[in-house]
Order: C-alpha cells, then sequence, then structure tokens
C-alpha cells in the first residue's frame, strides 16, 4: 500500500517536496501566483531605479478648436 499524501499544515516543507514530485502543474502554479503580490511591490521600485518613465496618457477627448466654424454649404464636408 502506497504512504497517503501528507498534510500540508502537519509538515509544509515536507508536504511541498511531495507535490513537487506528484502533482507538479499544481505545484509550479502555486508559485508562479504566489509572486504575483510580490512583484506588486517590487517591480514598480526597480523600474523606478533603473530610469523607466510611464508615457502620458493619450487624450480621451478630441481638442475642441478656438476661434468661429465656417458655414457648410451644400455638400462640402
Amino acid at each position: 500500500m502506497p504512504n497517503p499524501s501528507p498534510q500540508f499544515w502537519a509538515g509544509p516543507l515536507r508536504y511541498w517536496r511531495w507535490s513537487a514530485r506528484e502533482k507538479p502543474a499544481f505545484f509550479w502554479s502555486c508559485i508562479v501566483g504566489g509572486t504575483g503580490p510580490l512583484m506588486l511591490f517590487t517591480v514598480p521600485p526597480a523600474l523606478k531605479a533603473l530610469g523607466y518613465e510611464r508615457a502620458t496618457p493619450i487624450p480621451m477627448t478630441y481638442p475642441v478648436p478656438s476661434g468661429p466654424r465656417k458655414t457648410i454649404t451644400g455638400y462640402e464636408d
């Protein structure tokens, strides 16, 4: 009879070793997903230290021209 799978709270390191061997997709998806919050606090300061500057935001409206508008006559659009 094979050994039962270890429980996480009984020994986390033992569980991680077992999970890396027996269920690698689950193990690595948890590792990659766990780096997300870490990257939230480390990437922006690192980019700023390297001299990265954010691009100016694109305009969301069209600028209205100053001055009077031409009156359109006929099919002159």
